[in-house]
């Protein structure tokens, strides 16, 4: 069964030369529902101000979607294993390093995740790793990407 997944992004020239590639990288992604959200290029990759630190840059939101996917993976795994979470905080991190053709690429995303549980039933070390293991298994963006994908749980928070 396939599944197609569809954004708009737009940009516009808003007067600018162009030519001189000083025009500006900030642009739009519309997803469905309505939702828009500002994006650029990394000003790691073009610098301020023909850049926005403001907005979202693909190499974050692939940071974010894997993060993102797998949590969504655990929830549902942690749920039906009968454990309750009450909140899930990642703060994953991408590397970007150059591939066998000397181009950059995102090379390793690491996750570190920090869940707290509530109730009676709460998972031990190896059941909570065996959920982070399964997530990631199971996550349609990490098996979508080329880079390492790390999983480092930090201590679940009681």
């Amino acid at each position: 069964m396939a599944h197609e997944y569809c954004a708009d992004v737009i940009w516009t020239r808003d007067g600018a030369v162009f030519t001189d590639n000083r025009y500006s990288r900030g642009h739009v992604w519309r997803f469905d529902g309505g939702v828009e959200v500002p994006a650029s290029s990394s000003p790691l990759s073009v610098k301020l101000p023909l850049s926005r630190a403001d907005a979202v840059d693909p190499e974050e939101a692939l940071v974010a979607a894997v993060s993102s996917c797998h949590m969504l993976f655990f929830l549902g795994f942690a749920a039906k294993a009968g454990f309750v979470v009450d909140r899930y905080e990642d703060e994953p991190v991408g590397v970007m390093t150059k591939n066998e053709q000397g181009k950059l690429f995102v090379s390793k995303i690491t996750l570190s995740p920090a869940i707290t549980f509530s109730g009676t039933k709460r998972p031990s070390p190896q059941e909570l790793d065996s959920l982070h293991h399964h997530a990631h298994e199971e996550c349609y963006v990490a098996n979508s990407v080329r880079a390492e994908v790390m999983v480092v749980a930090r201590q679940p928070v009681s």
